[in-house]
C-alpha cells in the first residue's frame, strides 16, 4: 500500500451493513463484496446477497444488534424507516432509538469505523436549496417525522465521533434506478395511473443519484473513512448526488417514460397541492394504517415545487470519487430493464 493510501480501511476488513433488504443496502453490500471486504448483513428478512453472512434481527432489539456488530471492523448503517407518513413514534423507534442502540453496541464491541447514511432533509427547512453544501443536522426545523428523526440520529453519530469513533456521514439524495421500489416505482406507477402531477411550472432544478453511482460513492467513503475522519466535521458530512440538476418536470417525465408510462401532464399549483397535502395527512392518520403512501403531503408538495441541488466539489474531492453513470445513461438502463422484465423491480 502506498503512503498516500496508508490510512485506507484494509481490503478484507469485516463490514456490517444494516438495512440490506432494500435496493441501496443490498447493492452496497454487493459492492463491498466485489471490492474485497467480508460482509455481514443485518435486517428483518433475508438480504438476498450471495457471499454475505445474513444476520436477521431488529434495530429495536439490543440483543440482536449486539450480535450483529460482534467481531466487525466497520459498520455501514443505512437501516431506517423511510416514509412521508406514519406515526412519529414508529420513526423514533427505528431511526432514533435504533441508531442509538447500534452506536452503543458498536462502541462496546470496539468497532472503530461507522459510515452513517443520512438524508439532505435533515438540514432542509423547506426553502429552495441552490448549489448548497451539507449543513448541520437541524431537528428543530426539519420537516416531517422522517427528517426530524434522521437529524436526531445524525447528531448521535456526531457525538460518537467527538469521543473517538471514526464516523463519516453520507447523505444520498433521491436514489433511483432499476429495482427501486421507492422513488422509481412510485413515479412510474403514478404516471401510469394519471396520478403524478406537475406542481407549478416544473422548472425548479433537482438533482438525484443513480444507484450504481451511489454504490461507488459508499465503497469509496468506507475505504477512505480512516483518513476522512481525521478532518473537520464539514468534511465528515457530505451530500452525494449525480451532480446533474434537471428541471423537476423533465426528471419526472424521463423516469416515467423510461418505465413505460406517459410523461405527466396534469398541473396543480404548489399552494393547492400543499393545502391538499394537509387534508390528506389528516385523513390518512385518521383512517390508517395504509399499505401505500398518501397521494400528497405537505412535504411532498414542497419537494415537487422547490429547487434542491447541491455543490458536489467537496464531496468528489474528499471521497476521490466521480459518478460514472450519467443521468441520461441511467434512464436508458432503466428503460432497458423495464423492456426486458416488464417491471421496474
Amino acid at each position: 500500500m502506498s503512503p498516500a493510501f496508508a490510512s485506507e480501511l484494509p481490503v478484507g476488513s469485516r463490514v456490517l451493513v444494516t438495512g440490506a433488504s432494500g435496493l441501496l443496502g443490498r447493492s452496497v453490500a454487493r459492492g463491498l463484496l466485489e471490492a474485497g471486504f467480508e460482509v455481514r448483513t443485518f435486517q428483518r428478512s433475508a438480504s438476498g446477497v450471495d457471499g454475505a453472512e445474513d444476520v436477521r434481527g431488529s434495530l429495536t432489539e439490543p440483543v440482536d444488534v449486539a450480535s450483529a456488530v460482534h467481531g466487525q471492523d466497520a459498520v455501514v448503517h443505512m437501516a431506517a424507516k423511510v416514509s412521508v407518513s406514519g406515526k412519529h413514534e414508529d420513526f423514533e423507534n427505528v431511526n432514533l432509538r435504533g441508531t442509538d442502540t447500534l452506536f452503543e453496541a458498536a462502541w462496546g464491541a470496539g468497532v472503530e469505523h461507522v459510515l452513517h447514511v443520512s438524508s439532505p432533509s435533515v438540514a432542509h427547512a423547506g426553502s429552495s436549496l441552490i448549489g448548497a453544501e451539507a449543513g448541520r443536522p437541524d431537528p428543530e426545523h426539519a420537516e416531517g417525522s422522517y427528517a426530524v428523526t434522521k437529524a436526531q440520529a445524525e447528531l448521535i453519530a456526531e457525538s460518537y465521533a467527538e469521543v473517538g469513533m471514526k464516523v463519516l456521514v453520507l447523505r444520498p439524495h433521491l436514489v433511483w434506478g432499476p429495482g427501486d421500489g421507492q422513488l422509481t416505482k412510485r413515479i412510474v406507477d403514478r404516471a401510469r395511473s394519471g396520478r403524478l402531477p406537475l406542481l407549478g411550472t416544473g422548472a425548479p432544478l433537482v438533482d438525484t443519484l443513480y444507484i450504481d453511482n451511489a454504490v461507488d460513492a459508499f465503497v469509496a467513503g468506507l475505504r477512505r473513512l480512516p483518513q476522512i475522519a481525521k478532518g473537520p466535521v464539514e468534511d465528515r458530512r457530505l451530500v452525494v448526488t449525480n451532480g446533474e440538476p434537471r428541471p423537476i418536470g423533465e426528471l419526472l417525465a424521463g423516469i416515467a417514460q423510461a418505465g413505460g408510462a406517459k410523461a405527466p401532464s396534469m398541473r396543480v399549483s404548489p399552494a393547492a397541492a400543499k393545502a391538499a397535502g394537509w387534508v390528506v395527512e389528516k385523513l390518512w392518520a385518521a383512517t390508517g394504517p395504509h399499505a401505500d403512501e398518501p397521494p400528497m403531503t405537505r412535504f411532498l408538495a414542497e419537494q415537487l415545487s422547490t429547487a434542491h441541488w447541491f455543490d458536489q466539489r467537496r464531496t468528489r474531492a474528499i471521497l476521490d470519487w466521480t459518478p460514472q453513470i450519467t443521468l441520461d445513461e441511467g434512464l436508458e438502463r432503466l428503460a432497458r430493464h423495464v423492456r426486458r422484465t416488464g417491471q421496474v423491480l
